[in-house]
């Protein structure tokens, strides 16, 4: 049975971009591919292995399950749990040789049980809130209880500390508070061993500030080819969503199209109906605004969005028909959508765009032109 909606990964745009990143920070500093939240909705193990063959040296996940999910998929590289220790996850984290984020003696406490039961060590780094405001100690005495409940000797062994910018791909201000968070973060540093591995930079820092990167840097949605700031970094879109005409009718004048007649034709239209809607996570306040691509040529998306269908205006042209593939995001000819145009069309960041496309559209994969469906 044919999907009626399917986005289409290119892993080796994956690949591509990390090696783009790699090659654009200095020597000497690791990389590390965040692909947490399912990779921003691109698939976790295909990108990490992807990612792994571009030069990522690290991983990044939101929880110990993510984690737990590459380790089962026989991912290998070091994955290092962006989230904070919880009592629930820590023994899974300990097991299955995740880097856990500490942020309290507590935490510590809870990985040190574990890792004893386990007859394992718990690796871990420490955060550190610079103005984030989310998790992470804030202050030198807050520091100093963590190291304090690590020790010098036992099961739990930090490995690295780090931080995150809060508005790196802000304005003038936006870059002043940057450079208030990697100064802070330097001082609560200050004095810690020399051998753990610091990080701070994200995606943003990784293009505007090359100079704060440290020992690792952090390729968020870079590496899904948005970087978020100017860059003359060459990087690829890894997303291509696509639906298809179901339906194509004449609409006489006065017509209306969709839910709560929002729409009206003026005078005679075509209009495509298109297998896709906010069950699809194709956002539904992008209605009116949006546009299509069907066979290279730009199309407005009429009337609201409803759950499973969309429509399309595709006055004067009647080569159009049922059956025809309809670019969401993606090229098509010499014409584009890129998700940061479907972001701007629903008011949000291309981030969400490319983590809501839903579990009924189906995803496959291409590497080396070949595609395969998962």
């Amino acid at each position: 049975m044919a999907p009626r909606n399917i986005r289409l990964i290119d892993l080796n745009a994956v690949r591509e971009n990390m090696k783009a990143i790699r090659a654009s920070v200095p020597d000497g500093v690791k990389v590390l591919a965040v692909v947490k939240a399912d990779a921003y909705g691109h698939g976790a193990a295909e990108v990490s292995r992807a990612a792994a063959e571009g030069g990522a040296e690290y991983l990044a996940v939101a929880s110990v399950a993510e984690g737990v999910q590459l380790r089962k998929s026989g991912i290998d590289l070091p994955i290092l749990v962006l989230g904070a220790v919880t009592r629930e996850d820590a023994e899974a984290g300990v097991d299955f040789g995740l880097i856990q984020t500490v942020c309290g003696p507590e935490m510590v406490r809870i990985c040190r049980e574990h890792a004893a039961a386990l007859h394992k060590t718990a690796e871990v780094h420490l955060k550190i809130d610079t103005g984030m405001g989310r998790i992470g100690v804030r202050t030198m005495q807050e520091r100093d209880a963590v190291l304090q409940a690590v020790g010098e000797d036992g099961p739990v062994r930090l490995s690295g500390a780090f931080t995150h910018f809060a508005d790196a791909d802000g304005d003038e201000s936006g870059e002043e508070y940057t450079r208030f968070q990697y100064r802070r973060f330097l001082e609560l540093t200050e004095g810690m061993p020399e051998h753990l591995l610091y990080h701070c930079c994200n995606s943003a820092a990784i293009h505007r500030f090359p100079e704060m990167a440290m020992g690792m840097v952090r390729a968020g949605i870079s590496l899904y080819g948005y970087p978020p700031v100017e860059t003359p970094t060459r990087l690829k879109p890894c997303m291509r969503w696509a639906a298809k005409v179901s339906y194509v009718k004449e609409l006489p004048p006065d017509s209306y199209v969709s839910y709560g007649r929002t729409w009206k034709a003026g005078e005679t239209r075509r209009i495509a109906t298109v297998t896709c809607g906010y069950a699809d996570g194709y956002h539904r306040c992008a209605g009116g605004k949006a546009e299509v691509l069907i066979r290279g040529t730009r199309f407005p998306v009429v009337g609201r969005i409803c759950m499973d269908q969309m429509m399309a205006d595709v006055t004067g042209h009647p080569e159009i028909q049922p059956e025809d593939e309809v670019i969401l995001i993606g090229e098509d000819g010499r014409e584009s959508i890129t998700a940061e145009d479907l972001a701007r069309w629903s008011g949000t960041i291309s981030y969400e765009i490319l983590l809501s496309v839903g579990s009924r559209v189906e995803r496959s994969f291409i590497s080396d032109q070949q595609e395969v469906r998962t």
